[in-house]
């Protein structure tokens, strides 16, 4: 808690600061009246903290460091991109990632692992309503599949081991609101939240970005900055659930420090 309070501090300053600087800081070129595009892969130094549940195996507390996911990262695939023209942004962002994690003991649980192979695909659309804010809607695709290999205590005081496989998908309408530098500056900043799911896919689901940056020229930029990612889903444990034994859940919250390259044309 006490270093969340430390970065959110830190990009208040950020913001505070760009926001007094950006009429002075205007790139000499003048801004075309055509599309403009920005690709920017990025790396994130993700922490994961939350529950998962597969079937009828008790659900499984995850609680992993970015050195922890680095450590146990097969592939993971990072890319934002937008397309902007006048008052008009269409954004693209996605995330692949393969990682194996070792699951804490607890009262129940002795040992065990998860595989998590996660893809999420977000898309929005945005209008910028005044010089400051820009609104939008959206949706993110989320292709999730887990693996969980398990030892666990029985009632009688012996151990059991089990593993189970399994895969979902859905799809999470979201509401966008977004505030950044405006076009043509050099100090870059960026604020946006996202909350959406509803029910329709994910119980809850949503993320909170913040950035500041500099634009060196007018191909390329960096900014760095910090990302939460937050998703409740879980496909009900009903009767059938119970029966077909195909019960999942996500419940999970994913924060890190995120860096950015970007490339303007």
């Amino acid at each position: 808690m006490k270093k969340a309070k430390i970065v959110l501090v830190f990009f208040s300053f950020c913001f505070i600061t760009a926001f007094s600087q950006q009429r002075a800081q205007k790139i000499s070129y003048e801004q075309s009246g055509g599309w403009q595009f920005i690709i920017e892969p990025y790396l994130m130094f993700p922490n994961m903290d939350g529950t998962s549940g597969i079937g009828l195996l008790p659900d499984t507390e995850v609680k992993a460091s970015a050195s922890d996911i680095f450590n146990n990262l097969e592939i993971g695939s990072m890319i934002n991109a937008e397309a902007s023209k006048g008052k008009w942004h269409i954004n693209s962002d996605v995330i692949y990632m393969n990682l194996e994690q070792k699951i804490e003991e607890g009262i129940i649980l002795v040992k065990g692992k998860i595989n998590v192979k996660q893809f999420a695909w977000g898309v929005a659309g945005l209008y910028r309503l005044t010089p400051w804010l820009d609104l939008g809607v959206g949706g993110t695709y989320n292709s999730m599949k887990l693996e969980s290999s398990i030892e666990y205590k029985n009632l009688e005081g012996t151990t059991s081991k089990s593993s189970r496989k399994a895969s979902q998908s859905w799809f999470d309408p979201m509401l966008i609101a977004r505030t950044q530098n405006q076009p043509g500056t050099k100090i870059l900043y960026e604020f946006r939240g996202d909350i959406g799911g509803f029910g329709i896919g994910s119980d809850l689901a949503w993320q909170i970005q913040a950035y500041a940056g500099y634009r060196f020229s007018k191909l390329f930029q960096i900014t760095a900055g910090y990302r939460w990612i937050g998703v409740d889903y879980e496909k009900k444990n009903t009767a059938e659930a119970i029966i077909d034994n195909n019960r999942f859940l996500y419940d999970m919250t994913t924060s890190g420090i995120v860096i950015r390259a970007g490339f303007n044309f």
